[in-house]
């Protein structure tokens, strides 16, 4: 396998004007929630918008936080164990990825009020961090392509897209590559690697062929490494009236960063030995920035057992920037020069700033609480990802409509439930998260189980818990007009916490 990080080096840092190539994807993997948190809300699959007392339940209903009798502390760790089989063609690969994360850490102060004739009797400030979203990932996918070659990525922006017409050879033969914007910049890569030429050798030419071999069955793999998280930082506050209405909010802070790095590489079983033998192409991109978002929640005791709750979550506001590098590896003994060809512009492409908008989220719970001995809960939640833009408008006209167009509304549930035994506890979970496509073969439907135990020392309590996770996705390994892999990637997350009253 190749070692794609040792070809991509850092040099000159430059300020491009124009972003470089966005997808959905980009903005989904902030839009798609994961199920994080304590070890005993993910036993319980997260549902616990209604039964609160735990400091992960806060971010399904802030209101959650009113139900600790004492001053609460919990901390958490956990084991994230990913496996992505990809089947690319008629050829099957697998990865596997482990990494350990604290990711959860909280406290909430209980304040009472000794006026009783005052019917708001108690409020709650809490603390919480989450890491979000743990996105320490790997895939590799690798087959024969009878069709499709890597040319069509480069050729593409050369010939010219639909917003601009193709660019001129004295551009890539003249220009310096920090002064183009991506499109022309993705084109210089190419030119410079041999893997297209002109039609023409005017300067005026913007018409190019590729020097791919047409006989077809490309050999290609993809290796991509993702390492990075989105934490969230929730400053939590709740109160109680009557002891029956419970409301709460919480102000959110996420900070996220990320680097994705690939490695695309394709072969030949070329007739002609001097040619174009093979390609690598890598990109290591870096993206991070901070967002901002509210959640507003409230439960009500219909009776003593029967609890029931509604919170909305704003959307969140991402403000991102990205860092980008790129180089190019291509033999060809004919092409002239030095072979292999190794095109390293030796860069670092800062690109502007932009915003992502995440959609709002609705969730309705019930619980049944059973006295001392176990509760039952459900949450029902409601995402309308057809709403999540990039900004600003003018840059991401074209990505905002499609995204407008294929995405829709989509529904997520999580059931569970505990049963306690003198000082144990024992739990489960089921939780469904429904594609964010309106045609789920691109990202597909989420599917979770989850058990856990607990065991209380009086003061302090810990509790270990085990989820299941599985979906399945396209991946494409450069853009939409090339072959996806399909890829099923299962998560198998152990997590354990340690909480105390104080």
């Amino acid at each position: 396998m190749k070692k794609l990080l040792s070809i991509i080096i850092a040099g000159l840092s430059f300020s491009a004007l124009q972003a470089q190539e966005t997808t959905a994807e980009d903005a989904l993997r902030y839009a798609v929630e994961n199920l994080t948190g304590s070890a005993r809300f993910r036993a319980m699959a997260g549902a616990f918008g209604a039964v609160g007392g735990d400091l992960s339940a806060i971010n399904q209903n802030p209101a959650g936080s009113i139900f600790f009798n004492n001053n609460f502390f919990t901390a958490t760790g956990s084991s994230f164990n990913s496996k992505n089989h990809s089947r690319y063609w008629d050829t099957n690969s697998s990865y596997n990825d482990n990494t350990f994360d604290l990711n959860q850490a909280g406290v909430v102060f209980v304040f009472k009020n000794t006026n009783t004739k005052d019917d708001w009797n108690k409020f709650t400030l809490g603390v919480n961090y989450e890491n979000n979203n743990n996105f320490d990932n790997r895939i590799y996918s690798a087959g024969v392509n009878p069709y499709n070659s890597i040319d069509k990525y480069f050729l593409r922006f050369a010939n010219g897209l639909p917003q601009e017409g193709g660019i001129t050879l004295q551009t890539l033969e003249q220009a310096s590559f920090t002064n183009l914007n991506f499109i022309d910049q993705q084109a210089f890569l190419g030119y410079q690697a041999f893997i297209f030429n002109p039609v023409s050798d005017d300067l005026t030419n913007t018409s190019y062929v590729s020097n791919v071999p047409t006989t077809g069955n490309y050999f290609q793999d993809n290796y991509t490494i993702t390492t990075g998280y989105d934490g969230k930082l929730s400053l939590n506050f709740a109160t109680s009236y009557k002891d029956r209405l419970f409301l709460g909010v919480n102000l959110d802070y996420h900070y996220t960063d990320i680097i994705k790095t690939t490695s695309v590489f394709e072969s030949y079983d070329n007739p002609d030995p001097n040619g174009l033998q093979s390609v690598q192409f890598d990109t290591e991109t870096h993206t991070f920035g901070n967002g901002f978002g509210f959640n507003l929640g409230a439960i009500v005791k219909a009776t003593e057992a029967l609890r029931l709750g509604v919170a909305y979550q704003s959307p969140t506001w991402y403000r991102l920037e990205d860092e980008q590098r790129q180089a190019v590896i291509t033999d060809c003994p004919d092409c002239g020069g030095n072979n292999p060809i190794f095109f390293n512009p030796g860069v670092t492409m800062i690109y502007r700033p932009y915003t992502i908008q995440t959609p709002g989220r609705w969730t309705g719970s019930a619980a049944y609480v059973f006295g001392k001995k176990g509760l039952l809960s459900a949450d029902v939640s409601m995402k309308d990802y057809s709403n999540t833009r990039f900004r600003p408008q003018d840059d991401y006209s074209g990505l905002n409509t499609y995204m407008s167009d294929v995405l829709d509304n989509a529904i997520e549930v999580r059931l569970g439930g505990e049963y306690k035994y003198k000082e144990y506890s024992f739990r489960g979970g089921y939780h469904f998260d429904q594609s964010p496509y309106k045609a789920d073969q691109s990202f597909g439907d989420l599917t979770g189980y989850s058990g856990g135990l607990g065991y209380s020392f009086g003061d302090s309590r810990i509790d270990l818990s085990y989820t299941y996770e599985h979906r399945n996705f396209n991946y494409t390994f450069l853009s939409s007009n090339m072959d996806p892999a399909r890829v099923s990637r299962y998560n198998n997350n152990v997590s354990l916490s340690y909480s105390m009253n104080f």
